[in-house]
């Protein structure tokens, strides 16, 4: 069947959490557990095993993977047909997370679970991204010299093991998200990635979808098509969101006046950044200030706050 795909906002990355190798004989079955609280990413590494996880039915055969979600019901929906051995790893996440169909039902869904993920995680001011991990995996030859690697690392000490398993952990993570991406529509990523860059680098200067069609030498409408689908928003919106983010973290990191960081921004009038700074936050930026900084030890001086 088609794998689901488990969209993870970032930061936090997913982190490690345990692993361990389970075994079973012919006949014997999956434990059946609901709501363990933790991912658990299953890997068949010889024979194959049945599982199901809310009424829907996996076969993993030698090679494959499943990541079971920390809400479900997980069970073995039937008996092992010879020996069969696992790798299985729990990892959670402290951000927003979701389950989806497909890739596109992903992107539908990014903006509302990142304004979800910012609230959750106390992330209000930090620049965000999406990981996408298939729920159902082929593991290729070099993934798996990474889940083997866990096993070697059972003779580190323990202060060392638990630092080389996270650090395993998240590459191993960073190519199951590099290798969905590379299945999916690669052009439009890729474009949407060199709008975002370009964005972030010259964020404060006059930028318009006239420039953009210049630099990237794309036409407007599909550079817009493509920030739709990989972002949920156009070149020209993401550029406003971009500002914003960074006029937040030039609130709370130093003395500047509003003025001073709308120009800092690329807003030429300070009443029209105070109007896009309201309408998206719902607070003015004064305010925003206010809120999480304390005003009676606020400097004065009009440098960056260390």
């Amino acid at each position: 069947m088609d794998s689901p795909i488990l969209h993870f906002i970032t930061p936090p990355i997913p982190y490690f959490i345990d692993c361990g190798r389970a075994y079973y004989e012919a006949g014997e079955y999956h434990i059946s557990r609901s709501d363990i609280g933790v991912f658990d990413l299953i890997v068949v590494t010889r024979g194959s095993l049945a599982i199901s996880e809310n009424g829907t039915e996996w076969l993993l055969k030698q090679g494959e993977a499943l990541i079971l979600k920390p809400d479900g019901h997980h069970y073995g929906s039937a008996a092992c047909k010879a020996e069969t051995e696992m790798i299985w790893i729990h990892f959670q996440t402290y951000g927003s997370w979701r389950e989806s169909a497909n890739m596109d039902e992903c992107l539908a869904n990014q903006a509302e679970l990142i304004e979800t993920h910012k609230v959750s995680a106390y992330l209000n001011h930090c620049d965000v991204c999406s990981i996408f991990i298939p729920k159902h995996i082929h593991i290729v030859t070099k993934d798996m010299e990474l889940l083997e690697h866990f096993s070697q690392l059972d003779q580190e000490p323990q202060s060392m093991r638990n630092w080389k398993r996270q650090a395993t952990f998240q590459q191993f993570m960073q190519h199951l998200d590099l290798g969905l991406s590379s299945l999916s529509d690669v052009a439009a990523i890729r474009i949407a990635e060199k709008i975002e860059l370009y964005i972030r680098h010259n964020y404060p200067l006059p930028i318009s979808n006239p420039l953009l069609q210049k630099e990237l030498n794309y036409h407007p409408n599909y550079l817009a098509r493509s920030m739709l689908k990989v972002y949920g928003m156009t070149p020209m919106e993401y550029l406003l969101h971009y500002r914003i983010e960074q006029a937040k973290k030039l609130l709370l990191q130093t003395a500047w006046s509003v003025a001073r960081i709308a120009e800092e921004i690329g807003f030429n009038h300070v009443s029209y950044f105070s109007s896009c700074f309201s309408k998206k936050e719902g607070i003015s930026p004064s305010n925003f200030r206010s809120k999480f900084t304390n005003r009676e030890n606020k400097p004065t001086h009009s440098e960056r706050i260390p």
